[in-house]
């Protein structure tokens, strides 16, 4: 084999939907079930429901598009909900924890399955990093907001953008701990502060509204200015190249530019697919708790959108501040600051504690595969990959604590939409190579929905900064070393089939055994005792007692000119005509050479090999059943009749 073949069968193996769910790969049921519909929603929304619904709109509408930033959400959630369909039918038929990195795997290959892994596993601890920080940020304005005193040596170790941070560092810890322990409590406390950002939310919507003035949303589209430096996207370095011209905001460029940011507001629902293997009927529920979560979110963001723009207009605003708590506040609601703070920590919490189980649930499949070191993927004796927690959640934390990561946000959206256009692409592929799949969940045209889906994931991605996609490159590229180097080597799908087939168990070489009767248990070359009978009925060597019970020799029963064979219940005289006997063949019932076409064309046995004689009575041909078929004895009852 050459070495082109070699990697080719090594890189590309796809991995089959039946291993992936299968007893063989380690699928469904390791992990232990624990989330219902209900259940999936409410990680939809603890992860989406963040503190960009208290941020986000009040940022783009300042800086990128105006009062129409509310059709950037539009635009956002309508691209996420095309991928949405898409990450809904790959969990009803692929339904494990790896999300688009499994999906990868059965429809593209292994090679491709690490590339989408790995950019979720970038988005993922970027997540949880720059979510610690927003936390800790938040908490030390919620501090300052309540007027709680904070002693001078807490002040320098809280509420930092970078460097070492107390808050970040113990709301990841704590939230680790909670998930490597499988402790129960992390669904419960999830329940607890998702329906309390809801009522925090609520309130936001319902006292925004009243101060809604008609004349704020004018002009809706304002008109296009330059871009502050060092937003320049990949689009606008395309169009400059093309055209000259230069980047902007506001107008309707400016519309779409705001979309990818909204886009990392949304980021969540792909993350419940990961939640497949500890959720019980997941091909159906995962779709379900998947598609209301982001309409839900989708609903609420535009609400709180709405209210934000409606209330204060988008000139008044500074985006270095914190936006909606400044807009209550110049209308004369600064109580809701402070419930704005609350609604906010409690909303990062949740994000953070969803975006550690989908981060471990990814590391865990991935370790299991071979691709990381295999012993990550090892279960806890509370049935949760403790391993794969304490390592993805560990680098977190240090992730957190010596980078910037707040300058990286746009990192997060690129590794999201990256995984989007291959789960897209996934679903034409399988439709293609898969058809007989069982689809609890079908997406609606499928191949314009998913080309769809794609065009619009690479517009948003267009849209992102060239920064962005720099640090992105370098990002793929070490993984695909890292993968070269010990992935493809490690690959338990590479071990499973390159390994060679169990050896077969080969037979005793046989010895040819001496010539005269076959003794059993003789040794070779024994003489055998003489027989009783010499001569006679039976061949030398036999032993009478039925006819089921002679030796190995020359037919079943071999008959000799003996004057006086012994009694025997099975002999048959010569001289008596044997009613058996049918057509050319005399000795039997059923010859030596054939056996004798039956005159009987039906009946229970038929034509064939198997006949009926005619002179024996058939107890199945009387009766009412002509064709010798048996009347059932009635059923018994009971759960299994047949």
């Amino acid at each position: 084999m050459t070495w082109d073949v070699r990697m080719r069968n090594n890189m590309f193996r796809r991995l089959p939907v039946e291993q992936a769910t299968g007893r063989l790969y380690g699928g469904r049921h390791r992990l232990r079930v624990v989330y219902r519909t209900r259940d999936l929603i409410v990680l939809g929304l603890g992860v989406m429901i963040g503190s960009g619904i208290f941020k986000i709109s009040g940022q783009q509408a300042a800086a990128t598009a105006g009062p129409s930033v509310i059709i950037s959400f539009l635009i956002a959630g309508g691209v996420c909900l095309l991928a949405a369909l898409s990450y809904a039918e790959l969990s009803s038929i692929v339904p494990v924890a790896g999300s688009a990195y499994s999906f990868s795997y059965v429809a593209f290959g292994e090679i491709w399955a690490w590339v989408v892994g790995w950019a979720l596993v970038l988005e993922l601890l970027l997540a949880a990093s720059v979510v610690a920080r927003a936390w800790s940020l938040y908490a030390a304005q919620a501090l300052a907001d309540f007027a709680v005193p904070v002693p001078s040596w807490l002040a320098g170790i809280i509420g930092q953008e970078k460097g070492f941070d107390l808050f970040a560092f113990g709301i990841l810890v704590l939230l680790i701990t909670m998930l490597a322990t499988g402790s129960r409590m992390s669904l419960r406390s999830l329940w607890f502060m998702v329906m309390a950002k809801l009522i925090v939310i609520g309130l936001v919507v319902a006292t925004g509204l009243k101060f809604f003035h008609a004349g704020n949303l004018t002009p809706f589209v304002p008109p296009e200015r330059p871009a502050p430096a060092g937003a320049t996207t990949v689009l606008d370095a395309l169009l400059g190249a093309v055209t000259g011209s230069k980047p902007g905001v506001f107008g309707i460029w400016g519309i779409f530019a705001a979309a990818p940011a909204i886009a990392f507001a949304y980021i969540g629902f792909d993350l419940i697919a990961t939640a497949s293997e500890e959720t019980d009927d997941a091909p159906r529920k995962v779709p379900r708790g998947m598609l209301t979560s982001l309409a839900i979110a989708v609903v609420l963001y535009v609400a709180v959108a709405v209210a934000m723009v409606g209330m204060v207009s988008t000139d008044r605003l500074d985006p270095a501040k914190p936006l909606l708590a400044t807009a209550f506040g110049l209308v004369g609601a600064d109580s809701m600051g402070k419930i704005i703070d609350v609604g906010a920590v409690l909303a990062l919490t949740t994000v953070i504690l969803v975006v550690l189980i989908s981060l471990t649930r990814v590391v865990f499949s991935m370790s299991r595969d071979g691709l990381l070191p295999r012993p990550i993927a090892g279960m806890s004796r509370f049935r949760v990959p403790s391993r794969a927690t304490l390592v993805a959640g560990g680098a977190a934390v240090v992730m957190s604590q010596t980078i910037n990561v707040l300058t990286l946000e746009q990192m997060v959206v690129i590794g999201t939409l990256f995984a989007f256009l291959f789960v897209s692409a996934a679903v034409l592929a399988l439709r293609r190579d898969r058809p007989d799949l069982h689809r609890p969940f079908r997406v609606p045209a499928a191949p314009v929905t998913a080309v769809a889906t794609i065009l619009a994931t690479g517009w948003l991605m267009l849209n992102l900064k060239v920064q962005t996609w720099g640090y992105f490159t370098v990002w793929m590229v070490a993984g695909v070393l890292i993968y070269l180097v010990y992935g493809r080597r490690k690959s338990q799908m590479k071990l499973l089939l390159d390994a060679p087939p169990p050896e077969r168990p080969v037979a005793a070489r046989m010895e040819a055994p001496p010539p005269g009767p076959y003794v059993p248990g003789a040794r070779p070359g024994t003489p055998a005792p003489e027989s009783p009978y010499p001569t006679g009925r039976y061949s030398a060597g036999r032993r009478p007692g039925g006819p089921n019970q002679g030796a190995a020799g020359q037919g079943r029963y071999e008959r000799e000119d003996a004057a006086e064979p012994p009694a025997n219940p099975y002999a048959l005289d010569p001289g008596v005509p044997n009613p058996f006997a049918s057509g050319p063949h005399p000795a039997g019932r059923h010859g030596a050479d054939q056996f004798t076409p039956s005159p009987y064309e039906g009946g229970r046995y038929g034509t064939g090999p198997y006949t009926r004689d005619p002179y024996v009575q058939d107890p199945y041909v009387q009766g009412p059943y002509e064709d010798g078929e048996r009347e059932e004895p009635p059923s018994p009852g009971g759960r299994h009749r047949r």
